[in-house]
């Protein structure tokens, strides 16, 4: 059975910089740098302009890991995609991806698979987890794993939404991983959920049980209330419960692979508040030369944060071959994820 490694990273985010100030200053968000920093960590985040999709966001970090992983994409044999923004509410943003890579053009079309998965933060982890399935059991030789978000579309920029608003940006990260007769690659990987909690943090445009499930006014015009249409959470709910579960899902993947803390190079956690995640390697005890973060740069971009993490992180340098990183996310739902790899 081939192992499964990463061979590729990628990853974009659109060039507009919205700092703190900006979403008070332009956006009329009622808040303040210091308010945003103070609970988050977080400095600023980038915008997709108006006609810019989750797909399109895609290309350019796809096109990227899979140059890196020195493959074209016709060598590609699945296509993944992680997002809770997608172009549309059907079909899935993975078969507009394979669109936008040239697979179905020419004489012979490669006509690979599109799977979306919508698990929001967690969604890059379970990706990768199918991923690698995939590559172990024979049936694929390189997929391409994608997160990515637009969040900037669906946010309540008012003060009634700062809350979450503040919290949030756009952007892509991608992987390839293939198959290797190597000794290295990803080691295993750990996925949970608890829908008890599925309310907690959603977002609920329709009700699928109504009929029909927007309502109507007179004109035949779609009606959202606008407690439905902006994304809800309850902090403290989401704050304890993602310590718990990302400590918990972590602790079981250094035991399942008998490992320790200090057996790890780099730490890859998922990018939602730089509190819990700082607050977790306290508790932990991991020093924070081994945290990698670029929140204050990015915000959260969901299914995005950890691909881009890691994309980054290998191209300055900072992860090289032969390292032991583990990865840990944890979104609405709620469901979580960790995974150990030997780069």
């Amino acid at each position: 059975m081939p192992n499964a490694y990463i061979s590729g990273t990628g990853f974009y985010v659109p060039p507009k910089v919205v700092t703190n100030d900006l979403l008070s200053k332009e956006y009329g968000i009622d808040t303040t740098h210091e308010w945003i920093v103070q609970r988050t960590g977080i400095e600023e985040r980038r915008f997709a302009e108006e006609g810019v999709g989750t797909s399109d966001l895609a290309v350019p970090a796809a096109r990227q890991a899979i140059e890196r992983a020195g493959l074209t994409p016709r060598d590609l044999d699945m296509i993944i995609f992680a997002t809770l923004s997608p172009d549309h509410a059907f079909p899935g943003s993975g078969v507009y991806l394979q669109q936008k890579l040239g697979l179905c053009d020419g004489d012979s079309p490669k006509f690979v698979p599109a799977l979306d998965v919508r698990n929001q933060c967690s969604g890059f982890l379970y990706s990768l987890t199918v991923a690698s399935s995939m590559v172990q059991a024979g049936t694929a030789k390189h997929v391409l794993v994608v997160g990515a978000e637009t969040h900037s579309a669906a946010l309540d920029l008012s003060a009634k939404g700062r809350t979450v608003a503040s919290l949030f940006g756009d952007g892509a990260g991608a992987v390839v991983v293939s198959a290797t007769d190597e000794d290295r690659g990803i080691r295993g990987t750990y996925l949970g959920a608890d829908g008890r909690f599925a309310d907690v943090l959603s977002q609920r445009v329709w009700d699928i049980k109504k009929r029909p499930f927007v309502k109507l006014d007179e004109n035949g015009v779609g009606q959202v209330p606008p407690d439905d249409l902006w994304a809800r959470m309850d902090g403290k709910q989401v704050f304890r419960n993602a310590v718990e579960r990302m400590i918990g899902v972590l602790m079981q993947a250094c035991a399942d692979q008998g490992l320790t803390r200090d057996d790890i190079d780099l730490f890859f956690f998922h990018q939602a508040n730089l509190r819990i995640n700082q607050y977790i390697a306290q508790q932990i005890g991991i020093t924070e030369d081994k945290l990698v973060s670029n929140i204050q740069r990015y915000g959260n971009t969901t299914a995005a944060t950890i691909p881009i993490l890691l994309a980054e992180a290998e191209q300055s340098g900072r992860l090289k071959r032969g390292m032991k990183v583990a990865m840990v996310a944890f979104g609405s739902g709620f469901t979580w994820g960790a995974a150990i790899v030997d780069w």
